[in-house]
């Protein structure tokens, strides 16, 4: 027996409760701590990029998965971690005025335990997705259970930063404590008795987890995909942490506007995914290689765009340009996820987790090391220069970014052994 698309979906939830726990670490806390309390961007850079480094653990999670773990265990484990961290990191945000340094300390904590709960949580899962998935369903379910985690994302961004307005310590902790508990009990019920009716675990293997990961990194086609994955989230995420302090230095916006353009950001990514699925998938316009080099040269375009309005353009013309930019993000990256997904189950047999976590591994310290250098450059350049060229300066060196990896793309997705899949 393989998961259904009813199963499909409930792991679509788990997807769904990581991405609305994570947006208020990565977007909301970040902007608190940049425009409310004074900080230099690279600190909150910092600590996310230390909350994506412990995600290094991402290939430990699938090989359990491959090698005889419980697939739902972990995913439960971690998603506990993960409420824990956040509630703690939001709690260390409201302790900044009264005891700075407990408050840095506590922080580097709670964003230890949200890479631990995200890595065990989101791995786990995919791996579960990608063995108990049948072939020919696993670029729609990819497309299907990433779309429901940007679903999450947007609408926590947008709901959340309704209800930040106006901000006080209080009305923080419990946004942050509604959110984590509805995504905790949400992953529960998603999980609960999901693998009851599919085939086994494989029994335990003695191969070490050093062998497993050399037996991958061996396949032409996973190394080559392996360092895609991280030149394009490398591009991907250099704006996540100066998006929202750009808006509230340079637009004046409030906390509730900058969550909401975050938000709106993310609901461009969903609208870029339905765009592909529906012309990918359902009409069968345009391979994975377009769709994927589309995403990351029009991603490029938009990021030009935000830094043309910041150096002469108004709060209005900010929305559509943040918009674009989540809809040519979300074409890349559902595209590259199908992809991920066909490759996932070629290779080596029993290696669908060990190959996610490899690849979830890239992502993450892309994701890490692209979230400090975009804080670290937007600090650097804010000692030399006003907010707003400062700021365009990181967004044109994020499309110049996205344009070599839109030329990696056509050449890697085009290699043998990508090509399965070749439509989104």
């Amino acid at each position: 027996m393989t998961l259904g698309w009813a199963g499909i979906l409930r792991i679509g939830v788990v997807q769904m409760s990581l991405g609305a726990v994570v947006v208020l670490m990565t977007s909301t806390l970040n902007r608190l701590m940049v425009v409310e309390f004074a900080l230099p961007a690279v600190l909150p850079g910092a600590l996310v990029a230390f909350y994506y480094g412990i995600q290094i653990t991402r290939p430990n999670w699938g090989f359990l998965a491959d090698t005889g773990g419980s697939r739902t265990r972990w995913v439960l484990r971690g998603m506990a971690a993960l409420a824990a961290g956040a509630f703690l990191a939001a709690w260390a945000v409201t302790l900044l005025d009264t005891a700075r340094a407990a408050a840095l300390a506590l922080s580097v904590l709670a964003y230890g335990l949200i890479g631990i709960g995200v890595g065990a949580a989101g791995t786990s899962a995919l791996a579960l997705l990608a063995i108990a998935t049948a072939p020919a369903r696993r670029a729609a379910a990819a497309a299907l259970t990433w779309g429901m985690m940007i679903f999450g994302i947007a609408a926590t961004a947008t709901i959340a930063g309704g209800m930040l307005d106006p901000y006080g310590p209080g009305r923080l902790l419990a946004v942050v404590g509604v959110v984590t508990a509805g995504a905790l009990v949400a992953t529960v019920l998603a999980v609960w008795r999901i693998d009851r009716g599919l085939p086994p675990a494989p029994p335990p293997e003695s191969t070490p987890l050093r062998a497993g990961l050399a037996e991958i990194w061996a396949e032409p086609a996973a190394r080559r995909f392996t360092l895609f994955v991280f030149l394009s989230m490398l591009a991907y995420f250099m704006q996540e942490l100066i998006l929202e302090p750009f808006g509230g230095l340079v637009f004046a916006m409030t906390p509730g506007q900058t969550t909401t353009l975050s938000g709106m950001q993310n609901g461009g990514v969903l609208a870029g995914m339905i765009v592909v699925a529906v012309a990918g998938t359902g009409l069968g316009w345009g391979s994975l290689r377009v769709w994927v080099t589309a995403g990351c040269a029009g991603s490029a375009g938009a990021l030009a765009a935000i830094a043309a309005v910041g150096a002469g353009g108004t709060q209005a013309m900010l929305w559509p340009a943040v918009a674009g930019l989540g809809l040519f993000n979300g074409m890349f990256a559902v595209a590259a996820v199908g992809a991920m997904m066909a490759l996932a189950g070629q290779g080596r047999a029993a290696r669908e987790g060990t190959r996610m976590g490899l690849w979830g591994a890239a992502q993450a310290v892309a994701a890490g090391s692209g979230g400090f250098l975009g804080a670290a450059l937007a600090d650097l350049l804010r000692l030399m220069l006003p907010p707003a060229p400062a700021f365009g300066a990181v967004f044109l060196a994020e499309a110049a970014l996205f344009l070599a990896a839109a030329v990696m793309a056509w050449r890697v997705i085009a290699a043998p052994g990508a090509r399965a899949g070749a439509t989104a």
